[in-house]
């Protein structure tokens, strides 16, 4: 008993010293695995686009890597790594599933506090039961499994770490420290060995451990071995998790503890950031749904029912001759006014603050032809529609609501003035009044009525508007009309009648009226050759007469004005004006470039944001970044490229591409191979060509109506074969790579449970159960133990499974296979093929997208909502001065920030509860955490231009 064996043969290399690389993995996998706060803090740095799937795209890619022999060169043997993971891993899940059943039972009839009731997460679990794996293979890795001289003394074996507190044998193990071999035998022989045999034991851990009450013959020398150091390893963290647990729980400390420091900065920091949402991503499987409930809402609701009828009956009942509920002139007797216009908000948190943060400030300092100007705060904010959940939060963010208003209260009489006013003209500070878009009329405009007309503030803005559709009168003959066109592109009847009558009795002969609408329909009728708003139009022409000095709109997201040219010809409306930059994804201006005529008057584009050259270049992250914006997307591409390669699998006659001696010969076996295999398609397959054909009308279909019938064939036709001719080159690679394998002996060398074989062969032969531990874990299991693992590992040993049935299937037929073999088989070929198809998909799609938009000028709205730029954000800020004319600034934001601290200005300003947020000097709450890229000190002016309405000699006369 004086020797230390180790039960390992020689002729197995195992434990090794290249396993150190398992220090890394023990490192990275606490990272990973020890806390989900951790997790999410450290996905959030690298990369907001890693999920937790990607987890999957690991698991396959190793599964594949330890076939390949050069590890096994380097004397690393990951068959060993990864079995024993999995069978310790399984252990645990199994083993901690079990307790907290019982810990729960216990729980649930009393014997356990009440407050430890809360049930642990799964999460949790698996990521405690990973480090438990880890940290058990790296020990192993390191020390093997060494067995302890049995005349060594229970003090001695466990106790021997103290002896480095004795002042005498202190020197020796720093000399031992400093030679790192010894001092990792002697961590080994300290930590890591065997159970003792049951002599060691009292009579409790004899039956647990062992299985027996008392000693034959009452004897013990004929007691069973150790038990390996791998479980006593494993029963030792194990028991440290459940120890922990157990006291946190059963005392309710973990519930009733006050939060500890740490958890009070980490909360703390959490309240210094804003809650903002990501950009929507609408090339995403998320949104087939609602696009589906979308579909129903305009189709069942909104086609039969306009909620433009409702608002003109209360109208009219209500007052049919003043029309309050429509018509607003408290700004009219001013003798100048400066008011804002934004449009398409609420897609991205970042970018809709960038802009209402602008919005909030007293007054903005810009560079205007080579001066400093000072532009204030508007007193009125005109929005342009397509509203969203996230819209609000940031606007409360950059001017605060009045400290009494309540978030649930309704509005019932409206216009609810603040304490100690008395009439809306009183009232000096900033208002707001909006018009829906077509987003706002999906659900039948009921958010915009709960959330607008029923509502008083909106952040710091009051709102006194109390219908989706109304009349501004400003000071020196101006006026605002803002309409609503639902999802029709026009005004209805009543809408016509109410802004007719006001033209006719009270818009005099020399005022100037901005129309307000959320579709710009002069650029999108002449995009898709349409003629809509007729009603507008008549409204423009026969009533207005000349007097509409601007139109303006949002909808796309980009910034665009048009003047008209001078000539003979009548003018009907100088201006056009398209803004909708205020925080949705941007649209591309070079689409629009060649628009120059409307009500058949000429005009040209004057000004741009971002410019023609700037948006053509944008749009070729179609290329580069289509899969890294919308990895969503992967999902239904991998699962489309595999249903047009599922009848192609497997591919057994490869000799003729393998054994060509020459590049070119390959190439043209390789091709010809494809082309066998699209025949094949064609003529036998009923999937395949199922897919195919469905795939050939989606994208015919998915072309824009503008072009011609015959040209949208042809690139429909184009995309499909692109799409096609992808995939089953993709299948034709994974299957050379197979075949490959195969004949170098790689993969197809044993069975469907080769991995879980080798294991138990290498389990009996280096972790001996002489005790019969693992025997009556398996009958207190009912098999099921042993079961999870085999399963578990031939799960993961995805090649070989794919390649032991390629081989069936090549050589006895695919008769030959059960339907329980098909569905492996094809499962196994999904998996692999999934991964392979995905960046093709993309790359294909996003190319279809890029030669489509810069090229044909199409999909303008696919290829730029797939990119999700937050970048590139403007409002239009207007100037009524003393003279009567309108000056009109554009401001623009190129970047839009994404880390955000709460601003110290803001947070030392006194706050009164009587005062009102627009009169602080900071209102707004958060500022860039880099004061280099906060929107007060980056925004610029992209365009400037003055309306004199004296100026009317190209006008069309009244």
């Amino acid at each position: 008993m004086e020797t230390v064996r180790t039960i390992f043969t020689q002729t197995y290399p195992y434990p090794h010293e290249h396993s150190r690389h398992a220090v890394i993995a023990v490192i990275v996998g606490c990272i990973f695995f020890i806390s989900s706060d951790n997790m999410h803090t450290l996905v959030q740095k690298l990369d907001s686009n890693v999920k937790w799937w990607s987890m999957y795209i690991g698991w396959i890619l190793v599964a594949a890597l330890y076939h390949l022999p050069s590890f096994q060169s380097m004397g690393v043997d990951m068959r060993m790594n990864l079995s024993l993971f999995l069978t310790i891993y399984v252990s645990s899940i199994l083993f901690l599933l079990v307790f907290h059943f019982i810990f729960i039972g216990l729980w649930y009839i009393g014997l356990v506090a009440h407050v430890a009731g809360r049930k642990p997460s799964i999460l949790t679990i698996l990521q405690n039961c990973a480090v438990i794996s880890v940290a058990c293979c790296v020990f192993y890795s390191h020390c093997g499994n060494l067995a302890i001289v049995r005349g060594e003394t229970y003090e001695r074996r466990h106790w021997g770490w103290l002896r480095f507190w004795n002042k005498e044998e202190r020197s020796s193990w720093l000399a031992k420290f400093v030679r790192m071999n010894e001092f990792k035998d002697q961590v080994c022989n300290s930590w890591f060995a065997p159970v003792g045999t049951a002599s060691d034991y009292p009579l409790l851990s004899k039956w647990v451990i062992y299985g027996k009450l008392t000693c034959s013959g009452g004897s013990c020398a004929e007691s069973p071995d150790e038990i390996s150091p791998i479980y006593s390893l494993w029963a030792t963290f194990i028991g440290l998790y459940i120890a922990n647990y157990v006291v946190g729980r059963s005392t309710g400390w973990a519930l009733t503890h006050p939060v500890s420091q740490k958890e009070s900065e980490k909360l703390k920091k959490k309240q210094m950031n804003p809650d903002f949402l990501d950009m929507v991503p609408w090339t995403s499987a998320d949104l087939f749904k609602t696009v589906f409930d979308l579909m129903v809402s305009v189709t069942v609701f909104v086609g039969r029912f306009d909620m433009r009828m409702m608002q003109a009956a209360m109208s009219t009942v209500e007052d049919a001759a003043k029309q309050d509920d429509l018509f607003y002139d408290q700004f009219s007797e001013k003798d100048e006014l400066w008011f804002d216009f934004m449009a398409d908000t609420g897609d991205g948190g970042n970018s809709s603050y960038s802009v209402a943060r602008l919005l909030a400030q007293p007054s903005i300092r810009v560079q205007c032809d080579d001066s400093l100007i000072t532009l204030p705060r508007g007193n009125l904010l005109l929005i342009g529609g397509d509203l969203a959940a996230v819209f609000f939060r940031p606007f409360e963010y950059a001017l605060q609501p009045p400290v009494w208003y309540k978030e649930e209260h309704v509005a019932v009489t409206k216009p609810e003035l603040p304490c100690g006013v008395s009439t809306l003209k009183q009232y000096d500070g900033p208002q707001c009044f909006v018009i829906p878009g077509n987003h706002d009329w999906f659900d039948g405009l009921q958010t915009f009525m709960r959330y607008i007309c029923h509502k008083s503030w909106l952040g710091g803005w009051f709102m006194p508007q109390k219908r989706s559709y109304f009349a501004l009168q400003l000071p020196k003959g101006w006026w605002v009309f803002g309409l609503d066109l639902a999802l029709h592109c026009d005004i209805d009847d009543y809408q016509f009648k109410f802004f007719s009558e006001l033209v006719k009795k009270k818009v005099g002969d020399n005022d100037s009226v901005i129309i307000m609408t959320h579709e710009p329909n002069w650029l999108l009728d002449w995009y898709w050759n349409l003629a809509t708003g007729k009603n507008v139009s008549y409204l423009i022409r026969d009533h207005l007469k000349g007097r509409c000095k601007l139109r303006m709109a949002g909808d796309l997201h980009h910034y665009m004005r048009h003047s008209y040219v001078p000539s003979e010809k009548p003018v009907y409306v100088q201006h056009l004006l398209v803004n909708g930059c205020g925080g949705a994804f941007l649209h591309p201006t070079h689409v629009f470039s060649s628009f120059n005529n409307l009500y058949g008057t000429s005009y040209e584009s004057k000004a741009s944001y971002p410019s023609f050259e700037d948006s053509s270049r944008i749009a070729l992250g179609n290329i580069l970044k289509f899969r890294k914006k919308n990895w969503q997307f992967d999902f239904i591409g991998g699962i489309i490229y595999f249903i047009l390669a599922f009848s192609m699998f497997p591919q057994c006659k490869l000799d003729h591409i393998l054994q060509d001696d020459t590049f070119s010969g390959h190439l043209k076996s390789f091709f010809g191979t494809i082309y066998d295999a699209f025949i094949y398609m064609l003529g036998h397959s009923y999937v395949s060509s199922a897919g195919a054909f469905l795939l050939l009308v989606t994208a015919i279909t998915f072309v824009p109506s503008k072009v011609s019938r015959k040209r949208k064939v042809i690139i429909g036709v184009l995309h499909f074969s692109a799409h096609l001719a992808s995939a089953l080159i993709l299948m034709l690679l994974l299957e050379l790579g197979v075949e490959t394998c195969i004949r170098h002996k790689l993969l197809a060398t044993s069975g469907y449970h080769t991995l879980y074989e080798w294991y138990r062969s290498v389990e009996s032969e280096h972790f001996p159960d002489r005790t019969g531990l693992r025997a009556r874990i398996e009958q207190w299991t009912f098999g099921l133990y042993p079961a999870c693992i085999k399963y578990l590992m031939s799960a993961f040993d995805v090649p070989e499974v794919m390649a032991v049935t390629r081989s069936n299937i090549c050589k006895n037929g695919m008769d030959s296979l059960t339907r329980g073999g098909a569905v492996i088989y094809y499962a196994s070929v999904f998996l692999y093929f999934w991964v392979f198809s995905t960046p093709i998909v993309s790359l294909v799609f996003g190319s279809y997208l890029y030669v489509c938009i810069n090229w044909l000028h199409l999909h303008f709205d696919e290829a730029f909502s797939s990119l999700r730029i937050a970048n590139y954000k403007s409002f239009t800020r207007f100037h009524i001065n003393s003279k009567g004319d309108l000056e009109i600034f554009t401001l623009a934001v190129d970047k839009v920030p994404k880390a955000w601290k709460v601003d110290p200005c803001w947070e030392g300003e006194t706050k009164l509860a009587q005062n009102l947020s627009y009169r602080r000097r900071f209102p707004s709450k958060w500022r860039s955490v880099s004061s280099q890229q906060d929107p007060v000190n980056t925004v610029r002016i992209v365009d400037h231009f003055v309306i004199q309405p004296t100026l009317n000699a190209d006008v069309a006369p009244i």
